[in-house]
């Protein structure tokens, strides 16, 4: 008796060993082929991405700024803008050389800004800058996973064409993260980035203030029996100012008589953490290039201060995008921990600093 399928059996058979060559010897080309098409969407995304982030800065210069040309050539040009960063073969200086091109680039930026946008003030200035410089961000984004997609796939190389594949996810999260960014700078905003900063502005409302560094502003607030010397970012324009040259300032005019330094940033959180989770810790909080994480490092060490940190979780996402109400919420528990810090670290008639640290933008003294 015939088995049941037994006259298929043979072709069966045959499409399994057809099959088996055809992956054996092609496998690595159909996987090379799949993985170029998924990362081809997500460059489609991320250009639909860039080019919106181009629209919106365009159309905010010419609402803001009303210039008498169209500003889109010159917006084009700030896109392409670059910043070489000061050789470090002898890295005796670099900090300082670091510092001045990172001045120089913001100089050349607020002045391009101002010539695309002359109907601007500062605070406008300084929005638009964050607009643009997002705006940037997206483009550079998206030209570096076009060059590594094409450069894939001209060569068919599966280990460039895995690389980018595998860090694809979260490439597309900082990219969306900048999108949510542009339309908050663009409309002056508080982002996430701020937490530092609207922690400081709380501690300082009612009490006058004064320029104590670049775009940086100190106030002296009584807490719990001590002097604090609160420091912030000038806002309510999109700037971050010079924390540590305003810490400098501050401890040299004290003559090192500062009994503890409070430092208060959002910071990164791990996934599963809680966004708007407050923890405590030592050392400078603050993130970028490092210059003024220097600054302040080396002025603790020369009059032996103690330094502690209070930082506020969120995701990058969360940062760069419009203030989340959890962030909100975490501003009053941050300066409870402030209070606790002062109570338990420092003694009455104390003098001390805390620096909010982070981008003012909508956030004012």
């Amino acid at each position: 008796m015939q088995e049941p399928f037994g006259e298929f059996s043979w072709i069966l058979n045959l499409l399994f060993y057809a099959f088996f060559f055809v992956f054996m010897f092609y496998g690595q080309r159909i996987q090379i082929y799949i993985m170029l098409r998924e990362v081809e969407s997500s460059l489609y995304k991320l250009k639909y991405i860039r080019d919106e982030g181009r629209k919106i800065a365009i159309e905010t210069i010419k609402e803001i700024g009303k210039p008498q040309a169209d500003p889109t050539a010159r917006v084009d040009r700030f896109l392409e803008y670059f910043t070489i960063s000061p050789q470090s073969l002898d890295p005796a200086g670099v900090v300082e050389k670091l510092e001045h091109i990172l001045d120089v680039r913001e100089t050349r930026f607020k002045d391009d800004v101002k010539l695309m946008a002359p109907a601007t003030d500062k605070t406008q200035v300084n929005n638009l800058e964050n607009t643009l410089e997002a705006a940037m961000a997206l483009n550079f984004i998206y030209k570096v996973i076009r060059h590594f997609y094409l450069l894939g796939k001209k060569t068919l190389s599966l280990y460039i064409i895995m690389q980018i594949q595998m860090i694809l996810p979260l490439v597309m999260r900082e990219a969306e993260a900048y999108a949510s960014a542009l339309k908050a700078f663009a409309d002056g905003q508080p982002i996430g980035d701020g937490a530092g900063a609207l922690v400081a502005a709380k501690l300082t409302h009612g009490h006058p203030t004064r320029n104590v560094a670049k775009d940086c502003v100190v106030a002296a607030v009584p807490i719990e029996g001590r002097t604090a010397y609160v420091i912030k970012a000038e806002g309510p324009g999109g700037n971050v100012g010079k924390p540590g040259e305003a810490i400098k300032t501050v401890v040299e005019e004290s003559e090192g008589e500062i009994a503890m330094i409070i430092m208060v940033d959002a910071a990164l959180k791990l996934e599963g953490e809680e966004v708007g989770e407050v923890a405590e810790g030592v050392g400078a909080a603050i993130g970028g290039p490092g210059v003024d994480q220097v600054k302040i490092e080396k002025s603790i060490l020369k009059y032996r201060i103690p330094i502690n940190a209070v930082i506020i979780k969120e995701d990058i996402g969360d940062a760069v995008s419009p203030m989340r109400k959890e962030i909100f919420d975490a501003v009053d528990k941050a300066i409870e921990r402030i209070k606790q810090l002062i109570l338990e670290k420092t003694k009455e008639g104390d003098r001390l600093i805390i620096a909010g640290v982070g981008n003012s933008i909508g956030i004012g003294q």
